[in-house]
């Protein structure tokens, strides 16, 4: 099925390192010499450890990489999680779209199926940062509804927007060597990905390969000035008290 995103062609490949590897070594750890399960208070006696839920040490990181169909946005995301430290998590909106299962869809109810996918994939990406978890996130913010939500949801120091920019042109060969996106989709983003406002970063994937705009990327993250795009985009679009993360 083809979707205004072009058709979803994520492939989630896992690192081997499933629950049943993580809750073994997450075992070992909770117990101590005799067995008891142990914390920040000591052993708790009788206790069972897979009670206890673990606490959230700080939140997450949030690369958005925004733009067009074609622009190399998965590409520049593969290239970050080769070259990044510590632990990340490539999420992309065409995974979720991947997923989707069941009888076809009448052409008349396709876009309320992806405002729903997108609106759940959006919330997907902040809880994932709220317990933690660093995410490099790909997506065209092809409507203006898709970054108010974000800006409603996503802690603001700990999102980094970039913009990754591409001649039309250029997108458009792209799209018609790849085959696996409806045609005009790049041309049809193009105006509207990078109109919203400012962005903390840009890169021109026609000028630079996907290692070196994941360079770049990976450069600015030592840095971050404040405030971020983020901040200043809540202050045009969404005056008013930004989300801070769970309790700690």
């Amino acid at each position: 099925m083809v979707t205004d995103e072009g058709r979803a062609i994520g492939d989630a490949r896992g690192s081997g390192a499933g629950d049943g590897a993580a809750d073994g070594r997450a075992t070992g750890r909770a117990c101590g010499a005799g067995g008891e399960p142990t914390g920040a208070a000591g052993p708790r006696t009788g206790a069972d450890p897979h009670a206890l839920v673990p606490p959230t040490r700080a939140r997450g990181t949030v690369v958005l990489l925004n733009g067009a169909s074609s622009s190399g946005k998965s590409s520049i995301a593969r290239a970050l999680l080769a070259s990044l430290d510590g632990s990340w998590f490539h999420l992309p909106v065409d995974a979720f779209h991947a997923m989707r299962g069941g009888s076809p869809l009448a052409a008349e109810d396709l876009p309320a199926e992806i405002d729903r996918t997108v609106k759940g994939f959006h919330r997907a990406v902040a809880g994932m940062a709220a317990a933690g978890n660093n995410l490099v996130v790909d997506l065209p913010l092809s409507r203006r509804w898709r970054l108010l939500d974000l800006l409603a949801l996503l802690v603001p120091q700990d999102t980094v927007l970039v913009a990754v920019r591409c001649p039309l042109p250029e997108l458009e060969r792209r799209e018609a060597a790849r085959g696996d996106r409806t045609p005009g989709l790049a041309a049809l983003q193009f105006p509207v990905v990078h109109a919203h406002g400012p962005h903390d970063l840009d890169v021109d994937t026609e000028a630079y390969g996907p290692e070196e705009c994941a360079r770049r990327v990976r450069d600015f993250l030592l840095v971050r000035p404040r405030p971020t795009a983020f901040e200043s985009l809540r202050r045009t679009y969404l005056p008013g008290p930004a989300p801070t993360g769970p309790a700690q």
